[in-house]
């Protein structure tokens, strides 16, 4: 799976390249850092990318911005990823599911 990116510049020429996305991107964290498999995710969204971007995160390269004390919120509000992460939601809640994500 790669991903058009097209861009305008000053003199109006159109610009198009080809960017595969990152298959893991590894998040830092106090209780063990998280590594998200993109490569794994996309696959479940059936390689449409738009199933999270720009909806969750407008930038491909979008910090999670995470921090402690957000599992919560962003589960409630389904936002980043609290949007499938959640009870009763698409993949499991972070309630008790900690190792699943965090790795020391």
């Amino acid at each position: 799976m790669s991903i058009l990116i097209v861009s305008v510049t000053a003199g109006s020429a159109l610009l198009a390249q080809q960017v595969a996305p990152p298959s893991k991107l590894v998040f830092a964290a106090k209780n063990g850092n998280v590594t998200f498999d993109h490569a794994a995710h996309l696959k479940r969204a059936k390689d449409v990318c738009a199933t999270c971007h720009p909806k969750f995160w407008p930038q491909a390269k979008a910090d999670l911005k995470w921090k402690a004390g957000m599992h919560r919120p962003a589960e409630t509000a389904k936002t980043s990823c609290g949007s499938c992460h959640h009870a009763g939601g698409m993949a499991f809640e972070t309630k008790a599911n900690c190792a699943k994500c965090h790795v020391k």
